[in-house]
């Protein structure tokens, strides 16, 4: 292996490990849940970084939030693959909202809600103003729902029963987890159980 090959390759390594270095401060400045974390300069500063250096690895702002995204859904994995092959189906439903559950508290969920909530609401805005931000915010429900049928793909259930408790989880999780972090007087453990029932009730119908 020549000299020059060794150098490009540790030269690779170094920028690799440069880049997730910024990722990975860049989740912690907005799992913060500072609104001003979403700014640019912000994050550079909190990462360490004049705007310019972080501009050479991710291109702009749309590519830094897109490089975020995409290390949280990675970092996040398939939750339904971590159900027990044979599981009944309460114990698969409760997996999937178990893991939803502790995955809305870490420090990724809580950067993820940061940069939603500045971002625009209306999609067509979304796609103008960050292209990349949005195909990675818009990849996650495909591969939510693909997820959920495999997970219960053994169980002969209708799809389109599968695809709306696909959809109603992530909905329903961020209302009891909104509870927990803002205090309640419920008891959140008996609204997951309900819920639990409920959407095995609605896949058994």
């Amino acid at each position: 292996m020549s000299q020059a090959t060794t150098n490009t390759r540790r030269a690779n390594k170094r920028g690799l490990a440069t880049r997730e270095s910024m990722i990975k401060a860049a989740i912690a400045s907005l799992a913060t849940g500072d609104p001003a974390a979403v700014s640019g300069n912000r994050i550079a500063r909190d990462i360490g970084a004049t705007w310019g250096v972080v501009k050479y690895q991710f291109g702009d702002i749309d590519g830094l939030w897109a490089a975020v995204l995409r290390h949280t859904a990675e970092e996040r994995g398939d939750l339904p693959a971590n159900l027990a092959p044979g599981g009944t189906l309460a114990e698969r439903v409760g997996a999937l909202i178990d893991g939803m559950y502790v995955g809305l508290t870490t420090p990724e969920a809580l950067a993820i809600e940061t940069l939603r909530a500045a971002l625009p609401r209306d999609h067509a805005e979304l796609e103008r103003e960050f292209p990349l931000t949005a195909a990675e915010l818009a990849s996650w429900k495909p591969d939510w729902e693909q997820a959920c049928h495999r997970a219960f793909a053994d169980l002969n259930i209708e799809p389109v029963r599968i695809r709306r408790m696909a959809a109603l989880i992530p909905a329903a999780m961020r209302g009891i987890s909104s509870e927990r972090f803002l205090g309640t007087y419920g008891d959140l453990d008996d609204a997951k159980r309900g819920l639990i029932d409920a959407m095995v009730a609605y896949l058994t119908d």
